[in-house]
C-alpha cells in the first residue's frame, strides 16, 4: 500500500488539482473526506486562532501531537504548515524528522523571522536573508528520511518587497532544492509573472471565502503549474459564526438557528461521521456478548 508521502506525490503529478481544505482535528478531517476531498491541510493560522493565541505560540510538539489525532482517524496525506521551520538550518533536523514520525505527507516552511510574532495578522511582516532561509532548505531536504516527503517553501517577499524580490527567492529555493514553491501573491498579473519565470509546481492559497476568492480560473492555474489550492482559514469561519449563533441563541433561551428540532439527525449524522459503529461492533463481539 502507497505511503501518504507517496500518494501525495501522486495526487500532485496526477491530471486533477489537488483542493487540501483546513483540518483542525479528527472530526472535522472525517467530514473533508466525506465531501470528497483527497488531501488536508493543518493550518498554523487557523490552529492559532482555535488556541486564542495566534500561530506565533504554537510548537513544533503540538503540531506533531495533533497530526497524530488527525491521522489515527483519517488515512489522507496531511500537509502541516510548518511556519517557520521553529527555527534554524540546525533546527530542521528535529522538525523534518518530527514531522515526518507523525505522518505528515509534507511541510511548508516559510523566509518569516523567528521567534514568530502577532503581527503578520495586521499586515506587518519581516522576512529572513535569503542565504538563511536557502541553508534551510537545504537542511530540510537533507533531513528527511522519505524522498517522497514533501518541501514546499514559502516566501511572502512579493508583500513585503516586490515581485523582483520574490523571483529571486523562489530561483533560490528551488535551486535549494524544494519540491514546490508557495510564492504568496494576489495579484493577477503576479501570479502569471511567477508562472513565466520559476519552476513548477507551485502552491496556490485561497483567501477567507474559499474559491469566491478566485481571481484565475482554475484550468488556466492549472495550465500555469500551480497543482496544490489549500484554503486555511474558510472552514474554520464557517464554525465561528455557526458557534457564535448556537451560543446566543442558548443564552437567549430560544431555539439553535442551526439545529432547530432536528438535533437527534444531526447526532446520527455524527455518529456516521465517526463510524461508531465500527466501534460497536468491536464491543459486540468481545465484551457485549
Amino acid at each position: 500500500m502507497p505511503t501518504p508521502q507517496a500518494k501525495f506525490r501522486a495526487l500532485i503529478a496526477g491530471a486533477n488539482p489537488v483542493l487540501a481544505p483546513l483540518v483542525l482535528n479528527p472530526l472535522m478531517a472525517r467530514l473533508a473526506e466525506q465531501a470528497g476531498h483527497k488531501a488536508l491541510y493543518l493550518g498554523g493560522g487557523s490552529m492559532g486562532y482555535l488556541t486564542c493565541f495566534t500561530e506565533a505560540n504554537l510548537s513544533l510538539t503540538e503540531m506533531a501531537q495533533h497530526a497524530i489525532d488527525i491521522r489515527a482517524a483519517c488515512d489522507l496525506p496531511l500537509i502541516l504548515d510548518g511556519a517557520a521551520g521553529w527555527g534554524d538550518p540546525m533546527h530542521m533536523l528535529r522538525t523534518i524528522g518530527m514531522a515526518e514520525a507523525a505522518g505528515f505527507c509534507a511541510i511548508e516552511i516559510e523566509d518569516q523571522i523567528l521567534p514568530k510574532r502577532a503581527h503578520h495578522h495586521v499586515g506587518l511582516e519581516h522576512i529572513i536573508e535569503l542565504d538563511l532561509m536557502v541553508a534551510k532548505v537545504a537542511e530540510a531536504v537533507r533531513a528527511r528520511r522519505d524522498p517522497d516527503f514533501t518541501i514546499i517553501a514559502r516566501t511572502n517577499a512579493v508583500r513585503t518587497h516586490d515581485i523582483d524580490e520574490a523571483l529571486r527567492r523562489g530561483e533560490a529555493m528551488k535551486r535549494a532544492g524544494a519540491d514546490m514553491l508557495f510564492m504568496l501573491a494576489r495579484k493577477p498579473e503576479d501570479i502569471r509573472r511567477i508562472a513565466e519565470r520559476l519552476e513548477p509546481p507551485f502552491m496556490y492559497m485561497l483567501s477567507g471565502g474559499g474559491f469566491a476568492s478566485l481571481q484565475i480560473p482554475i484550468p488556466e492555474l492549472m495550465g500555469m503549474g500551480y497543482r496544490l489550492f489549500v484554503d486555511p482559514v474558510t472552514p474554520l469561519l464557517a464554525m465561528h459564526r455557526v458557534l457564535k449563533q448556537s451560543y446566543a441563541a442558548l443564552a437567549e433561551m430560544r431555539p439553535d438557528p442551526t439545529i432547530g428540532s432536528e438535533a437527534h439527525q444531526e447526532q446520527e449524522a455524527m455518529h456516521q461521521s465517526i463510524d461508531l459503529e465500527a466501534l460497536l461492533a468491536i464491543e459486540r463481539r468481545t465484551v457485549e456478548r
